[in-house]
């Protein structure tokens, strides 16, 4: 079952599983979230915070929508040493947007996607 709230901190764990990165996803009380996905229901910032068990120094650089002009998501920061994104969501477009986290890491200059997480405006 996707997140459903205006403000929420979200786990990326990435681990390694034969030498490729894994993503999961959970709340801050341990609780599952299957894919990632979000509802929101009003205007909000929804954080996600990396959990790197990869030992390879990954960190968020930033986030690639498919649909970067759908009004879903308004705005995202990615904070300065690359644990959190944030993403500002005001809850004004009604629909559903999928996007991948992109990372970094300390071994090569080889870039880290994300499976596809989604965010779902759900106005009232």
């Amino acid at each position: 079952m996707p997140l459903t709230q205006a403000a929420s901190l979200i786990q990326v764990i990435v681990n390694l599983e034969n030498g490729e990165p894994v993503f999961s996803y959970q709340t801050t009380g341990g609780q599952p979230l299957p894919n990632g996905d979000v509802t929101v229901t009003e205007a909000g910032t929804i954080t996600y915070q990396l959990v790197d068990n990869t030992g390879k120094g990954l960190r968020f650089i930033g986030v690639g929508f498919v649909t970067p002009f759908d009004g879903i998501i308004d705005a995202i920061t990615v904070s300065s040493d690359g644990q959190l994104v944030q993403m500002l969501d005001m809850d004004r477009s009604a629909g559903t947007t999928k996007f991948q986290f992109v990372l970094t890491n300390s071994t090569n200059t080889l870039m880290v996607l994300s499976p596809d997480p989604e965010v779902k405006n759900d106005p009232e």
